[in-house]
């Protein structure tokens, strides 16, 4: 059974929630994962321009200062969006980051893009796992010494949440890797809901959108799956072809994630912020209202263990009025498939334990 070590956002002036980031990142043993002249990975998510539900730059300037103690170099590393949008090349990716907050005055670490330029500088990692022979991961994340995710822990429409092993699996791959992991999912348009609007169109980096004489259509053919337009349309003309496309996705990126933390074994850390719990992803241009209140802060070396723990503790709290959250409102209530019936979020946790990431079970440690 992993530890899974956990803070909750109670402070004081004698301890407030910085000295206790601290602590709970040397529960989890970063001094362990983290030797003098690493060259360090910490993985965010920078947040998408208008998007307001992302980690606090200054959180993190408490993990960065952690691993220097340690004599470790840090840097943060986000890898390059498969969508059209502020974060799809570096220097678009790099803009957004520092106009976010990530800035090196704020963060203390420099920001390194692990894809590139353009998002193809990758590493083949080998895995010979059941969707893959080898994976395409950002070449500075495969070449870092250690690997530390700060995931933000929130729903997700495609995997029911995102934490740990999605913010590794799919936030670590470039380009490739992220459309070979979304390419057996293309949308559908609902003709009683579109208005051709056209909304889609500039946001679209497939070009997938077809406008003719019946209305919107989009071409199989050239849609990459990213989902992006399933949270855009204005009008929920949109909808996901729910088949055993869902499974096939989440199994793909616990192998990107596989690929990822195999060659760092005892080398990787991982904290989830379940905090500001939104309803899609930090991919997104906005954020929708939390559908929990704010929970707090958990670490692990194990990531199976620390999404498994977050899940649940999301799913104890009472849901919050006015949010998009329908149903589910009651303690114990599962949250994710409210949100995402045809959704089951386990299958990640459970394809990640089968390959040996870490187990489901989990002892909750709180500091």
């Amino acid at each position: 059974m992993s530890q899974v070590f956990f803070i909750d956002l109670r402070a004081s002036i004698k301890r407030n929630l910085f000295d206790k980031l601290g602590e709970l990142c040397d529960a989890a043993g970063l001094a362990d994962v983290v030797r003098a002249r690493d060259l360090v990975a910490i993985k965010v998510h920078f947040g998408e321009r208008g998007n307001t539900a992302f980690i606090r730059p200054i959180f993190i300037r408490q993990v960065v200062d952690r691993v220097k103690a340690t004599g470790g170099k840090p840097f943060l590393t986000d890898a390059n969006t498969l969508y059209a949008g502020t974060r799809s090349d570096s220097v678009s990716h790099l803009t957004t980051a520092i106009e976010n907050g990530f800035a090196y005055a704020v963060v203390g670490a420099p920001l390194i893009i692990a894809d590139g330029l353009r998002g193809n500088a990758t590493t083949a990692v080998e895995v010979n796992l059941q969707h893959y022979k080898s994976v395409a991961v950002g070449s500075d994340i495969a070449a870092a010494d250690a690997y530390i995710s700060c995931a933000h822990f929130k729903c997700h429409e495609l995997a029911g949440f995102g934490g740990a092993i999605k913010n590794t699996g799919m936030g670590s791959a470039g380009r490739a890797g992220k459309l070979s992991q979304h390419s057996n999912i293309a949308p559908k348009v609902n003709k009683k809901r579109c208005n051709v609007c056209r909304e889609c169109l500039p946001r679209c980096a497939a070009d997938a959108f077809i406008f003719g004489e019946k209305g919107v259509d989009i071409d199989q053919g050239r849609c990459t799956g990213c989902g992006e337009c399933i949270i855009l349309c204005p009008h929920q003309a949109i909808d996901i072809q729910w088949n055993e496309a869902i499974p096939v996705f989440q199994q793909k990126m616990v192998e990107y994630a596989y690929g990822v933390l195999k060659p760092k074994e005892g080398r990787a850390l991982f904290l989830n912020f379940v905090t500001d719990v939104s309803p899609a992803c930090d991919c997104y241009g906005f954020a929708d209202a939390p559908v929990v209140g704010d929970v707090g802060i958990l670490a692990s070396r194990d990531p199976v263990a620390i999404d498994a723990a977050s899940a649940d503790l999301v799913n104890i709290q009472a849901g919050c009025e006015g949010s998009c959250l329908e149903s589910a409102q009651a303690k114990g209530d599962d949250k994710f498939r409210a949100l995402y019936p045809k959704v089951d979020w386990e299958v990640q946790l459970d394809y990640a334990a089968k390959l040996g990431l870490g187990e489901r079970r989990y002892e909750l440690v709180k500091l």
